[in-house]
């Protein structure tokens, strides 16, 4: 919190810093399988920030969504029409775009539905920095073992119902921070057999309708709900981490067609530790 006496403008220049901060970060990890709502909890926590909330990570996640959406307009946009025309005409019900586009609400069920169940677990109890601590690194030691094991034999032409309802029930384990949408994902999808670029392409395509849906749920308790930013800063935020995500997307495809995600488990694995360290001697309070 801020020192009580600041001028009043001094404070409302600080809150937009810790917002341009807070959506830089955002951008440069939704993508990565290193969870971002892990860091938007951590690092505030360590700057003496507090938690910004639920409803603040939420919402600026519609940022980086928005990245997505522009990034893979082209494959949007045929999937969306041609189950659009599956409905209605006969002929396009077996064409692989329009089962994307059923597996893609398949996957995202089990995250909605979990989502709306386990709200109030998710806002408060989810959020504790020694749970957030030990999934960033048990995730991180599951990616590895994923990443080593898979076959890497499988493409996007070999999703089907079982792939769509598992790798959405793995995406479903990120309503805790710390576990990663992406990662959890990928994870699965490498399981699976699944190569690198393809496990990473459906993640994104699978996380559009869960992350926009979250964040629209969630912009109602922006101006009076347990946040610590109001609409100016979360705006700001959701902006900043627009322009860094669509960086971060571009990279990351370019990076997984040639490398594995082993910088990203000692990441991951660092970082869970250091949590619980910080917490053990009482440096951080959960």
């Amino acid at each position: 919190m801020l020192a009580v006496g600041r001028p009043v403008g001094f404070r409302v220049v600080i809150e937009f810093l810790k917002a341009v901060f807070l959506g830089v970060l955002q951008g440069l990890t939704e993508f990565l399988p290193i969870s971002s709502s892990a860091h938007l909890r951590i690092f505030p926590e360590l700057f003496g920030w507090g938690d910004p909330g639920a409803a603040f990570t939420a919402v600026i996640q519609i940022g980086t969504e928005l990245a997505v959406l522009i990034y893979f307009r082209k494959d949007i946009w045929r999937i969306a029409t041609m189950w659009l025309r599956s409905l209605v005409k006969a002929e396009y019900r077996g064409h692989a775009d329009a089962r994307m586009g059923w597996y893609i609400i398949i996957g995202s069920m089990p995250i909605v539905i979990l989502g709306i169940l386990l709200k109030d677990v998710i806002e408060n109890d989810f959020r504790n920095l020694w749970v957030i601590g030990t999934t960033l690194i048990v995730l991180g030691l599951i990616l590895g073992i994923a990443d080593r094991m898979s076959r890497s034999d499988k493409t996007l032409k070999d999703v089907g119902v079982r792939e769509a309802v598992l790798l959405g029930a793995a995406q479903a384990a990120a309503l805790i921070p710390g576990v990663s949408r992406s990662g959890a994902t990928i994870s699965m999808g490498r399981f699976l057999g699944f190569d690198r670029e393809t496990a990473t392409r459906f993640a994104f395509l699978l996380a559009i309708p869960a992350v926009v849906g979250a964040g629209l749920f969630e912009l109602k308790e922006i101006p009076h709900g347990h946040n610590d930013f109001g609409w100016g800063p979360t705006i700001t935020a959701t902006v900043v981490s627009f322009l860094v995500g669509y960086a971060a997307i571009a990279w990351l495809l370019r990076y997984v067609s040639t490398k594995s995600y082993t910088p990203f488990v000692i990441y991951r694995v660092a970082l869970g530790a250091f949590v619980l360290i910080m917490l053990a001697t009482g440096v951080l309070s959960a």
